[in-house]
């Protein structure tokens, strides 16, 4: 339990790099403390407002989320608008400890490394006498995502997914939906779904103005989408990719749009997330809205993994299952034979959920694999 309310499923320290130049130190720090995960990027400075808020707010988030028990913010100077100190001041607000080392200030690298290892050290003794207590499922917020589709996620891992999903929400957890992208031509499913008119039609808008963003740069999504290994997975358009995508969402009423990274409300129920339908920026947009856990569902494959926030693989291809064995945790292939419902499927998700909550590694954490961040962003570099 966080003093917030809130509740990890992880006790991760957070070595959390405010600027691309603070990368190589937060890193340094990371490799030399038990349990310490670094996240860095290549953003915090010279991006135009939009993006720097984005950027802001997603790092803020990530250290928000209820997985991390501490955070060591590493700035290398000052930019305005993502400073170290403005980023830990959001942070402190949950009532964590939160510690700032800036390189400048403390007159380098070599000097900056050693006083965040200093206070690493120490706050991870302090994290290391917390224990897990038993919380109910309603505490749960359950991030859902897909790659590399294919025929058979549509009809299989994604619906039972979805089911695993609604087992949630019946519990009064909260999950949320991303890829508005990939929502193109599920508007009609998504209207009858929404708690209100209103919300369907800010979710129409979503997916209709994200389309509206990519034909100003010159790209239409419909010549992108679906993507080369789509295409070789045989997913002939993006209505039918959408279509299957969307079957991840379960029957849950659809509360409302949330922004990228916004936390949604307390109520019980299904949020569909601002994101693009790239697959790290997608599922980091989840994580700082405080998802605990994600499920990856796959066609083709995957060894994606958010740095702080489980990801499940799981895929209901056996080709791609056995070629990838090693990062994904679910075969449910058998649903293609009839040896498998899509419900019991479901169930084995669930399942597979709530032993992770509860302590179980996933392969990608077991291999240090921390290739699932990556802020989105819209705007050009200045």
């Amino acid at each position: 339990m966080r003093p917030d309310g809130s509740v990890g499923i992880r006790n991760t320290l957070l070595i959390l790099s405010g600027t691309i130049y603070a990368n190589s130190t937060a890193e340094r720090v990371a490799d030399s403390i038990e349990g310490a995960v670094a996240i860095t990027h290549p953003l915090g400075r010279c991006q135009v407002r939009p993006d720097l808020r984005t950027t802001f707010h997603t790092l803020v988030g990530t250290g928000k989320n209820p997985n991390v028990g501490g955070v060591i913010v590493i700035d290398h100077f000052r930019e305005e608008g993502c400073t170290a100190e403005e980023i830990a001041h959001e942070i402190q607000k949950t009532g964590k400890p939160v510690e700032i080392v800036n390189i400048r200030h403390s007159n380098g690298a070599i000097e900056a490394t050693a006083q965040a290892l200093r206070k690493a050290m120490n706050m991870k003794r302090e994290l290391s006498s917390l224990t897990r207590e038993p919380v109910d499922v309603s505490k749960l917020l359950f991030g859902l995502n897909c790659g590399t589709s294919d025929t058979t996620s549509g009809l299989g891992s994604n619906p039972a997914l979805g089911h695993c999903s609604d087992r949630i929400v019946n519990q009064g957890g909260r999950s949320i939906l991303a890829e508005v992208t990939e929502l193109m031509g599920a508007e009609d499913h998504i209207r009858d779904r929404a708690v209100t008119a209103a919300v369907g039609d800010d979710v129409v808008a979503a997916i209709d103005g994200f389309e509206q963003r990519a034909l100003a740069s010159g790209e239409d999504i419909r010549g992108s989408q679906p993507t080369g290994d789509n295409i070789m997975g045989g997913l002939s358009s993006i209505e039918e990719k959408s279509l299957g995508a969307y079957q991840k969402s379960g029957s849950a009423p659809i509360n409302g749009l949330i922004d990228y990274g916004e936390q949604p409300t307390d109520d019980s129920g299904l949020y569909i997330m601002y994101t693009p339908g790239h697959g790290s920026e997608s599922i980091t947009g989840i994580a700082a809205a405080g998802a605990q856990v994600l499920v990856f569902s796959t066609g083709g494959g995957h060894v994606i993994n958010h740095p702080i926030m489980p990801t499940i693989r799981i895929t209901s291809n056996v080709n791609s299952f056995e070629a990838m064995e090693d990062t994904m945790e679910l075969d449910l292939s058998d649903i293609f034979n009839g040896d498998l419902s899509l419900q019991d499927a479901g169930d084995q998700i669930y399942d597979e959920v709530m032993e992770t909550c509860n302590g179980k590694l996933t392969k990608a954490e077991i291999l240090q694999e921390h290739t699932g961040f990556a802020i989105h962003r819209t705007g050009v570099s200045i």
